[in-house]
Order: structure tokens, then sequence, then C-alpha cells
């Protein structure tokens, strides 16, 4: 079966072309993969403008859905279907691809398949690594998203921790900010902390030992493991960036308004840099340990950080538990890990109608029997090329939807 991948859930503009491969081991085979970055239009502003976003998606979405077509050789009547990221993102931007996913499956009469975006977060490491041993801990880490996931069997994903404040991504672009440093913040910090020393200064790691004030939906977690896992598996990144803040301007006043030398701008970037990292490490190894999992998986923009890959290896390779990490080009957003998790869905009869509409708060909390998302629903299997929401005729293989 060929899907065609479409995401646009913040400011990349992407598409490509995955197929099943019928092995269990390494189910997606990667087709093309077409990104339109807007990197450079954001950049000026110092963060990514919702409106900006949206309109450009609109400029770019025909283009990187041809060029990723041609990519891999594959005409229009070739698909059996077609994957669309419904959220979580920036509901202009989703609207854009939803709505011309929408378009094209009922023009092509095809399944139209929601994809939650963390769920394609997960799946992007089984694109390149194949299927982990299960059960896993997977860390999804990124601008929009810091969240732990419980994966008992493949396609079920269970939240067992998350930030209660700031994404890790957000933490790095809100720090390179302070200290003056060009958008997107993650990179650039990850270049200066490079030859900095990390132990520079002794930035606080957040504990949290109280209930979470604002908490989302309960955490999935074993029964008896409540208590004991009770802010273990959570993160907070707001204090840090506040204790970067006034460790700045504590400088800045002790110079009378001179610029930091870049020597020690460096060495702000990596000392933050390694609190961030352990944070992020130590909830993950502590999940895998409690919810006994066979390997832990790392997806997400912030993946693609240097120190946070090396320490992770480091730390698998001492406890004997093998480590997903995603290439840099699956890293951050793309449409690749979209078109696999909607194979995975569509293989899970999960399709969607026409009214189906974006949500910029769509939640990855659905387990094994849980209701499909607003605007998805289960679809007995019929003939290909059947009404637009039904699977394929061979969509009815094992798996469980994602979302």
């Amino acid at each position: 079966m060929i899907v065609l991948g479409i995401e646009t859930s913040c400011d990349e503009t992407a598409a490509a072309v995955v197929s099943d491969t019928r092995d269990a081991e390494h189910p997606w085979r990667v087709g093309s993969s077409v990104i339109a970055s807007q990197v450079e239009i954001h950049r000026e502003w110092g963060g990514v403008v919702p409106e900006l976003a949206s309109r450009q998606h609109v400029r770019d979405i025909c283009g990187v859905v041809e060029r990723a077509l041609e990519e891999a050789g594959v005409d229009w009547p070739a698909l059996d279907a077609v994957a669309v990221t419904q959220g979580p993102g920036l509901v202009g931007s989703l609207l854009v691809g939803v709505a011309f996913a929408k378009s094209l499956a009922a023009s092509l009469g095809v399944p139209l398949v929601p994809v939650h975006h963390l769920a394609g977060h997960i799946e992007s490491l089984v694109v390149e690594n194949g299927t982990p041993p299960l059960p896993a801990v997977v860390l999804v880490v990124s601008g929009g998203h810091t969240s732990l996931y419980h994966v008992p069997a493949a396609g079920d994903y269970r939240l067992a921790g998350r930030t209660r404040d700031d994404a890790a991504g957000e933490a790095f672009d809100k720090v390179a900010t302070l200290l003056g440093l060009e958008y997107p913040g993650g990179p650039v910090i990850d270049r200066l902390a490079r030859e900095a020393n990390d132990r520079a200064v002794a930035f606080p790691v957040a504990r949290m030992t109280h209930a979470d004030r604002n908490a989302g939906p309960p955490l999935a977690r074993p029964a008896g493991f409540a208590s004991a896992l009770r802010g273990r598996t959570e993160f907070s990144f707001s204090g840090l960036k506040t204790a970067v803040k006034r460790h700045v301007a504590a400088r800045l006043q002790q110079r009378d308004g001179a610029a930091l030398p870049a020597a020690e701008v460096a060495d702000i970037c990596a000392s933050f840099q390694r609190v961030v990292v352990e944070a992020l490490l130590d909830r993950t190894f502590e999940a895998a340990r409690w919810f006994g999992a066979r390997s832990i998986g790392i997806a997400g923009g912030v993946s693609a950080n240097s120190r946070l890959r090396e320490a992770a290896r480091r730390r698998s390779d001492e406890v004997g538990l093998p480590l997903q990490l995603p290439s840099l080009a699956l890293a951050t957003d793309n449409a690749a890990m979209i078109a696999a998790a909607g194979l995975r869905n569509l293989h899970a009869g999960m399709t969607a109608s026409l009214d189906l509409n974006a949500d910029a708060s769509l939640p990855l909390e659905a387990t094994p029997g849980d209701k499909p998302p607003k605007g998805a629903h289960s679809a007995p299997r019929r003939e290909r090329r059947g009404a637009v929401g039904s699977p394929q005729a061979d969509a009815g293989a094992s798996g469980r939807s994602p979302v």
C-alpha cells in the first residue's frame, strides 16, 4: 500500500510517499520526503508567526506534494490513501494541510487518514530503525512538546509524563533570545556549547514534589506505580529559564551594561544545555526502569541535539537498553513520519470522513478500546477505491491506532 503523507502543523510544509513492506520488523519504506522550511521567514521575528506560517503553507503545499510524488516515481492513481496531521499544532497551519488532504482524498476516491503529530514522531523511529523491542519508553521532545510515552505494543502510546510549563525546545529558543542569539535557538546553543565549560554556571534542575495545578488528562501508569512515579516522570523548564535570565541580568549589571564576552555566552549555553539534557534523560531512564522497558526512543526536533544524543547513547550502553534515535532528517517535522503513522492507522481501520477538522490541542492519550478521535471512525473493510473514508481491502492487518 502507498500513502501520501502531509504535514503542516507548524512552519514546515512537508509531503512524503511511504509504502508498507509487510515486514513486521521494518514495516515502512520511504519513497520520498520533501520539506519546505520557513526558518528564514520567521528568523527576523525571533519565532514562528502563525499568520505568516499559514500563508506560506498555502503558497508551498502544491509544489511540495507534486515534488514528493515525482521523487517517489508515483502517479496520483497509485496512491491508496492520504494521511494528514490533524493536530496538535498551529490551527491555521493545520487547516491548510487538512483542507488540502480532504480535497485530494475526495478527488482520488481514497481514504483520508488522520494522524496525531506526536504519533508521527514516534513512528519516525520505526521508519529508519525498525520495530523496537517492546515494551518501550519514548521521549518526544521538540519546540512545542516534551512528553514521555510508555509503548507496551506497536501503535499503543500511553502518556507517562509531560512538561508542566515550557517544552524543552521552547526553553532553548527563549534562552537564545536572552543571550542575543539568532532563532532557532537550539542549533545555535548546541554549536556554541561544544567547546565551552558546562560547569561554569550551577543552574538548578527542577524537581516536582507537588501536584500539578494545571494538570491535563490523567497519566497512564501501571497499577501501584502512580505514587511511586509522581513527579519523577514530569518536566519543568520555566524555572531554569528564569535562572538564566537572572544570571545574565546580574552579569550585565556587573559589567555596567556591556555585552558579555563570547566565551562567557558559550559557557552559559553549555551550562544550560547540560541541565536540560540531564533532566530529560534522568526522567526517561527512570520511566524505563519502572515500566520494565526493553528499549528507549527519543524523537522530535530536540533529538537532533548533539549532547542529548551522545549522553543518551552512553546511558543506554551503561544499562544495556537498545536506543532508537531518528536521523537528523527525520528528527524535525516531516511528512514521512506522518505517512508511516497513517499506514498504521489505515491497517487498524482508522480513517476519517470529509468533515474532519484540525485540532490544535489534539490529545494522544488514547489506549486500545478508546473511542476514535474527533472526525475519525473505524470503518469496515471495503474494496479498493471505495467511498472516501473507507480503508483498503487489505487494511485490516494487526496494529492499534495511535490516535
